[in-house]
C-alpha cells in the first residue's frame, strides 16, 4: 500500500485530505508542521508527502529541503493558498527545490488524487 505523509497546520484541512486519501486506498500519516513531518517521516518513511507551504514553525519550504536531505527518493507535491504573496511566489519556488508537483488551494479532491497519482507514476 503507497504511504503519504500529510503536512498541513490547518487542523479541519488536514483532516479532511487524510479522510479522502484513506478512501482512495492510501496509507495516510499527518503533521501539522515541518518538525513534526520530520519526526513522522523518520518512522513511517512515506511514499510521498504532501505539504502546505506556509506554516507556523518549520514552513514548508525549509522542510521539502529536510525531508529531500532525510530520503532523497522520496515525492514531493506543494500545495498553498498563497498567503500575503499569493501561491505563484511560492510554488514555482518549491518545485525548483524538489517538489515533483503543486497544487494550489483551493483545489478539487479529483485534481489532488490525480496529481499524486501522476507523481507515483513517474520514475
Amino acid at each position: 500500500m503507497t504511504k503519504i505523509l500529510v503536512i498541513e497546520d490547518e487542523d479541519s484541512f488536514r483532516r479532511v485530505l487524510v479522510q479522502m486519501l484513506t478512501k482512495a486506498g492510501y496509507d495516510v500519516r499527518q503533521a501539522g508542521d515541518g518538525n513534526q513531518a520530520l519526526e513522522v517521516c523518520a518512522q513511517f518513511c512515506p511514499d510521498l508527502v504532501l505539504t502546505d507551504i506556509i506554516m507556523p514553525d518549520k514552513e514548508g519550504l525549509e522542510t521539502i529541503q529536510e525531508l529531500l536531505e532525510l530520503c532523497p527518493t522520496i515525492r514531493i507535491v506543494a500545495m498553498s493558498g498563497g498567503g500575503k504573496f499569493g501561491p505563484d511566489s511560492y510554488l514555482p519556488l518549491a518545485e525548483k527545490l524538489g517538489a515533483k508537483a503543486t497544487l494550489q488551494k483551493p483545489f478539487m479532491r479529483e485534481e489532488m488524487l490525480a496529481t499524486i497519482a501522476r507523481v507515483l507514476a513517474e520514475d
